[in-house]
């Protein structure tokens, strides 16, 4: 049982995936780490983000490099989103997704070209979405939350500014841009709190794979 959940950046699809999998008891990927990790390593090693041979370099990343904290941070945010619009970073990235989701018993993934490029056999296709500004009002509870700063000192502006940027590179991209597949349930959460929207997705994923 593979399934894929795509989405924009701050929809929430994360957090849905990691529970969908614990739902079902099968491996969780978030796959946006992996270009977060190639992004962090362009960093560390002075390169350009936006130079796809830099890139491609800093494909190979350390394994321990996954479990940086740092890696959650906006600016790693940034060099991702940079990163992954060359092809060659996708190309080298894609046999370490697709065996995660081929593995025996199955798997969930997350991300922005899973459903299209890497499993478009999926069983399950989700593609969560929810408004700019709800997306950019949870980005910034969330950083609030962690400490990075006060109401006042994290621009929510700022923030939605960021988001519509990386939603234009994921989106405009020529290599797996993010879109929805054809055959993806679409699930718009701007109104759902993280329960109601784990519970509409859950149930959706049960009707389409005849479970209760």
């Amino acid at each position: 049982m593979i399934i894929a959940v795509d989405g924009p950046t701050a929809s929430g699809k994360g957090t849905i995936a990691r529970a969908i999998a614990a739902h079902f008891g099968v491996p969780y990927l978030d796959t946006g780490l992996l270009y977060r990790a190639v992004g962090r390593q362009v960093a560390l090693d002075g390169g350009d983000p936006d130079n796809p041979l830099d890139a491609l370099a800093a494909c190979g990343f350390a394994d321990a490099l996954m479990d940086d904290p740092v890696l959650r941070s906006e600016e790693v945010g940034g060099l991702a989103s940079r990163v992954s619009v060359h092809p060659e970073v996708r190309k080298a990235l894609f046999e370490r997704q697709r065996a995660f989701a081929e593995q025996p018993g199955g798997a969930v993934l997350d991300g922005r070209d899973i459903g299209t490029v890497i499993a478009p056999d999926a069983d399950v296709k989700l593609y969560i979405t929810a408004s700019v500004q709800e997306r950019a009002r949870r980005r910034w509870l969330e950083m609030i939350e962690k400490g990075i700063g006060s109401e006042d000192e994290i621009p929510l502006a700022e923030i939605e500014r960021d988001i519509v940027a990386r939603d234009a590179r994921d989106m405009g991209r020529k290599d797996a841009p993010l879109r929805a597949a054809p055959d993806a349930l679409v699930i718009d959460t701007t109104s759902f709190d993280r329960e109601a929207a784990y519970q509409v997705v859950l149930e959706a994923i049960c009707e389409a794979l005849g479970r209760s």
